[in-house]
């Protein structure tokens, strides 16, 4: 088969793998680490690993390349199969990892930033480091805030066999939090050599985007955003919405609910259908800039994904947070931290979900402190120390600022 792709190649190079089986939040979070450095930077180019379908939704600016993997979906009991019905996991893996190891190979990096498993979806990315190690270059283990409780964390990484890598492979640990939220590390039985490469970067700061927020489908009146992310596992916290809105009609804020492509369909068209019902609600699937929606909304409600989160802080909204605690506790472990900080407040989802309580804390909401009142310095000053840390394994090119 003849190759029509052809990495590009500038002074220098990143390589960044996000494997991407459920959800938005490692697309996001690197195709925001990419925009940023190379904004700075007008001499490197990125190219980005991705497992997700909705890659080709985003727009990427024209120094960052997207190489798409054959998508896999993660479901609910932890395990994964392929997103086309006539392969299965393991010939979809291998595949994926075939194309990791042919583009690390020909992009050959100056800096490889994998994003939360250590080796990779099964494994795939272990002999892209393996080679990478072996031309010098630096790899990087970038990690969100919380992972997941210490009982689940632990013998999963003894099952993955992390500590090889941990130790032995990558460079450095870049931990895109601060120490005062969590340490998503705690409970492991970690050796100094690896403790003393973990830096904590802060959280991503975010910015709305461009086109002007009157193009975007903004709505005129003042509204509460709700959004559930990708939608894989959102259907509980917009049916507690609706429940509130339907009990109660007097609800001050326009609720604008942006669903999730990755929402079952079923529940989409039930949802919708109540919606229409609702003088008081809009509904959208998805949008590719979000961040336009957030910036203008008068509060927010979300699961409290990582970046969700980002966004919460960055746009300075109050914000409830309704976690979701299956098959991680990682949202509810953040939003507990955070509503213990000030920074949120949250409501958890225990099946009945009683509109009375729901309807109560939407009229709360927006008299709620920001966060911005409670933050601590330096928590959104991630990028920036992200670009920092970069900038010591790169080349040295008498980086220049890209206006």
């Amino acid at each position: 088969m003849t190759r029509t792709w052809s990495p590009p190649r500038g002074d220098a190079r990143i390589l960044m793998y996000s494997h991407d089986t459920m959800g938005l939040g490692h697309l996001r979070r690197c195709r925001e680490i990419a925009h940023w450095l190379v904004a700075r930077n007008d001499r490197l180019s990125v190219v980005v690993l991705t497992g997700s379908p909705m890659s080709g939704k985003f727009r990427f600016h024209d120094r960052v390349r997207v190489v798409r993997l054959p998508a896999v979906r993660k479901l609910q009991n932890g395990d994964y199969m392929s997103r086309a019905a006539h392969r299965d996991i393991d010939q979809t893996v291998g595949m994926r990892e075939s194309i990791i190891s042919r583009t690390a190979r020909e992009f050959d990096p100056h800096l490889f930033i994998v994003d939360k498993e250590p080796w990779g979806l099964r494994g795939e990315v272990r002999s892209a480091l393996e080679l990478l190690k072996s031309r010098g270059t630096a790899l990087v283990l970038g990690l969100r805030d919380v992972l997941d409780e210490a009982a689940a964390l632990v013998p999963e990484w003894e099952r993955k066999d992390v500590l090889p890598a941990l130790d032995g492979i990558y460079d450095d640990i870049w931990i895109y939090g601060t120490r005062c939220m969590c340490d998503p590390l705690h409970g492991l039985d970690l050796p100094g050599s690896v403790r003393e490469k973990v830096r904590y970067t802060g959280y991503l700061q975010r910015r709305a985007p461009e086109p002007a927020p009157g193009t975007a489908g903004v709505p005129e009146e003042p509204y509460i955003l709700v959004t559930a992310g990708g939608g894989g596992d959102g259907d509980g916290l917009m049916d507690w919405i609706l429940r509130a809105y339907e009990h109660d009609a007097g609800l001050p804020l326009l609720g604008l609910l942006v669903l999730g492509p990755f929402m079952p369909r079923e529940r989409t068209r039930d949802l919708m259908r109540r919606a229409e019902a609702l003088e008081r609600i809009r509904v959208i699937i998805f949008s590719p800039e979000i961040e336009i929606l957030m910036s203008n909304a008068a509060a927010i409600v979300a699961m409290g994904g990582y970046n969700s989160f980002c966004e919460i802080l960055s746009f300075d909204k109050p914000a409830l947070i309704v976690p979701r605690t299956e098959p991680r506790l990682e949202q509810l472990i953040r939003a507990s931290r955070a509503r213990d900080l000030g920074l949120v407040s949250m409501l958890v989802d225990q099946d009945d979900r009683d509109p009375e309580v729901m309807a109560g804390a939407l009229r709360r909401l927006p008299g709620q402190d920001r966060p911005s009142e409670r933050m601590a310095e330096g928590m959104l000053n991630g990028l920036e120390q992200v670009e920092l840390l970069t900038a010591t394994w790169l080349p040295d090119m008498n980086r220049q600022a890209v206006t």
